[in-house]
């Protein structure tokens, strides 16, 4: 009788022993997984969006201007007889693509005279130093941004201190000033600087042609602003807000009859051009998108001014 009784007690005893040392475990398990995804995924960490570096087929805009960037983020080729010239370059790592881009349209690599770019984060200029080094070609930016350039990022006002921003650092061989004028092989393109979203952001005019048409073209850099950017001022930035008002009204007073951006989305390139579409300027033609979207800004940009200090 006692014995029975002694098993009776026994038994849910071991079964709870056994299911409390399971539980245990479980609590480790968990426990190691949470630190190795937050050793993995630090605050702070950053991860492109795939179509960042998708690849996307090159295709020729207008005149000798060509699109030779990835599914979003926006190089562009300005070809001349006397050499060529690359804005943005997009993420690190994206030189074989874009290589492999100019090369498709016909283009020697190895003919970029000249590099230039929106603005000074990792997603455009990522690969500056990489193709600078395959080249030779000269950088030219505007005088704000050659110093990010040349830390790789870590000084940027907002994102510098982030490594996953940063890049390979490059030294600029000539510094834009607003409404410099770079010329290569008969092209003129005027920088336009833009600041706001970097301290050097710009904006690149210039003209190209066909056998029918003379395009004038605006490369712009849209002026969004980003969730770190403290309106308010930033410590190495206090006239942050300013710059922006500046360039949101300077940039409605432009005049163009093409306009791109350093992102796909902001100028709907997918709307427009679809891959193996027949060569068709007019579909950029769009100043009520461009209108459009500069408005958004500005509304983006006034709400989070307003909210400063609340």
């Amino acid at each position: 009788m006692v014995d029975s009784l002694s098993m009776f007690v026994l038994l849910p005893f071991t079964t709870m022993l056994t299911r409390l040392f399971q539980l245990t475990l479980l609590i480790i398990a968990l426990t190691l997984t949470h630190l190795c995804s937050h050793a993995q995924n630090p605050a702070g960490a950053f991860t492109p969006p795939e179509s960042w570096s998708q690849d996307y087929a090159p295709f020729r805009i207008a005149g000798n201007l060509y699109y030779v960037g990835s599914y979003e983020l926006a190089s562009y080729l300005i070809t001349t007889p006397k050499g060529h010239i690359l804005i943005n370059t997009g993420m690190p790592g994206s030189a074989p693509m874009i290589r492999s881009h100019v090369e498709a349209l016909g283009f020697k690599f190895s003919d970029i005279k000249i590099l230039l770019n929106n603005q000074a984060h990792n997603d455009h200029v990522g690969a500056m130093a990489a193709i600078k080094k395959m080249t030779g070609a000269k950088i030219m930016i505007n005088e704000k941004d050659a110093p990010v350039l040349a830390d790789g990022g870590r000084s940027d006002y907002a994102l510098g201190g982030n490594p996953a921003f940063e890049y390979t650092p490059a030294k600029a061989d000539r510094l834009l000033h607003d409404k410099d004028t770079v010329t290569l092989g008969g092209m003129q393109v005027i920088a336009l600087h833009h600041p706001g979203h970097t301290k050097g952001a710009s904006s690149f005019l210039f003209t190209v042609n066909d056998t029918a048409h003379t395009y004038r073209v605006l490369i712009a850099n849209m002026p969004s602003v980003l969730e770190e950017t403290n309106l308010a001022g930033m410590p190495t930035y206090p006239d942050v807000a300013k710059d922006y008002a500046y360039t949101l009204d300077a940039m409605k007073k432009l005049e163009f009859d093409l306009w791109f951006a350093a992102h796909a989305g902001q100028f709907d390139l997918h709307e427009k051009h679809k891959p193996g579409d027949a060569y068709n300027p007019a579909a950029f033609a769009d100043r009520p998108g461009y209108d459009s979207f500069l408005s958004y800004l500005q509304e983006a940009y006034l709400k989070k001014l307003g909210s400063v200090g609340h």
